[in-house]
């Protein structure tokens, strides 16, 4: 399977004030979105608190987390973003696509709406 990317906007609740737009890797992997804390600080995300994450390699790792909205493809959601290092490529989680109706599509590695969102 490819990788699959998406523009999307992380800001702060009910805001409209700061925000950040980035291409996320979609990561269905990860149920957590995950930006650079250098950028979710410019725009006040405060952390809520700490999670322990396995990365891909095995390791796992303490990092904050704050709460976002997060607007893709039309649709919004609130969620978990992880204080990434300043470095780090945006990882967009399964939950936010999740929540709003969205899977991947593995073989055109694309996005696609659900038509309807499983309630079951």
């Amino acid at each position: 399977m490819g990788l699959t990317y998406v523009t999307a906007t992380l800001r702060v609740p009910n805001t409209c004030d700061g925000v950040y737009e980035s291409t996320f890797l979609v990561d269905t992997g990860a149920p957590d979105t995950f930006a650079p804390a250098a950028e979710l600080r410019r725009i006040g995300v405060e952390p809520v608190g700490r999670t322990v994450y396995e990365l891909a390699d095995g390791a796992p790792h303490e990092y904050p987390f704050g709460l976002v909205q997060i607007e893709l493809m039309g649709e919004i959601t609130t969620g978990r973003v992880i204080f990434g290092p300043d470095d780090a490529e945006p990882l967009l989680g399964v939950t936010a696509l999740e929540s709003v109706g969205i899977t991947v599509d593995p073989t055109n590695k694309t996005l696609k709406r659900l038509p309807a969102i499983p309630l079951k």
